[in-house]
């Protein structure tokens, strides 16, 4: 395990059980289709943003809630075998640990389904109450898998505690103002990105109207955007300098995608552990880019996330040209 580099990350939010199947295609509606046998394995957003932080040599705390299961006894033995300080993650009776269908087809596409369970029980209150947590760090990453008034309760106390904020708005819904307004980085996909600004704004072209997007966030918060693209990368924005806009390209290694499940994530984590390390955001997304890219060429979430000696040598394998298997 590498020695933690850098300001803590803090991730306050969702710990899943992932249950997942792989089978040749997805089915589509009303069809059932024949599978391979059920893996379980530690997942949801904010635990896998977590851990790939860690691996990567961040120093990571998580807050949240599970089940006192074995799914949650899995998820807590898991994050401390990446690293992460998993003071803050309260087992509650009584309630389920989170839960997420995962069916993955062999192009290493997904369709996923999640039961919050014990994440759907973190309040508002439960982060006001986690004295000390916010203190001393550099970044927090938040997504949407928990309660809204969860997530600005982190944001607030983040905020007054000088600590960086950074927001996934996954699963997609519209956040408000006031969330926004205390955002530094949001991070989007292309479908986020549309429900966020519009298609109108987006364009209709191969090519993001990236002006246009600038135009339509700069002032409402976040310092930056930066966008995922999947297999293309990503891009960063910056919304406070003006105009013309400040378009950072973050290209990613070409590789053959083996499961897709959790890249988003792991871009998430190392993004923010390069961030709390004192990067700029485009080194900082051109960083996550090449993790996201890793992560696809593995099974499962959290067992798919590099070490930097594992990083080290997928960089030098891309370097030399072709797709990365």
């Amino acid at each position: 395990m590498p020695e933690p580099s850098g300001r803590r990350v803090l991730v306050v939010g969702s710990l899943n059980a992932d249950l997942t199947v792989r089978t040749r295609r997805l089915p589509g509606p009303g069809e059932t289709v024949t599978g391979s046998d059920l893996v379980v394995s530690p997942g949801g957003k904010s635990s896998n943003q977590a851990a790939a932080a860690a691996l990567l040599g961040a120093d990571v705390a998580l807050l949240g809630r599970v089940g006192r299961d074995g799914n949650g006894e899995l998820l807590v033995a898991s994050l401390a075998g990446t690293g992460v300080d998993a003071t803050y993650v309260e087992r509650l009776d009584e309630v389920a640990t989170g839960t997420a269908l995962i069916a993955v087809d062999d192009a290493g596409e997904n369709s996923i389904i999640v039961s919050p369970g014990a994440n759907g029980h973190l309040s508002a209150e439960d982060v006001e109450q986690a004295r000390g947590f916010f203190s001393a760090a550099a970044v927090l990453c938040l997504c949407l898998e928990v309660s809204l008034s969860a997530v600005r309760a982190a944001a607030r106390a983040a905020t007054a505690a000088g600590v960086r904020v950074i927001l996934n708005p996954s699963p997609f819904q519209d956040v408000g103002a006031e969330l926004l307004e205390l955002v530094d980085v949001l991070v989007v996909n292309e479908h986020e990105l549309r429900d966020l600004v519009g298609p109108r704004t987006v364009g209709d072209g191969d090519e993001p109207d990236w002006e246009q997007i600038v135009r339509s966030l700069a002032g409402h918060g976040p310092d930056h955007l930066v966008v995922t693209l999947g297999a293309k990368g990503a891009v960063a924005l910056d919304l406070s300098a003006g105009h013309p806009a400040q378009v950072h390209q973050a290209p990613a290694p070409r590789v053959t995608a083996v499961d897709t499940t959790g890249c988003g994530d792991a871009f998430l984590g190392a993004l923010s552990h390069r961030l709390a390390a004192g990067d700029d955001i485009a080194a900082a997304a051109r960083f996550a880019a090449q993790v996201g890219a890793f992560a696809a060429t593995r099974p499962g979430a959290q067992a798919s996330y590099p070490t930097p000696g594992e990083l080290d040598r997928f960089r030098s394998m891309a370097e030399h040209g072709g797709a990365v298997r």
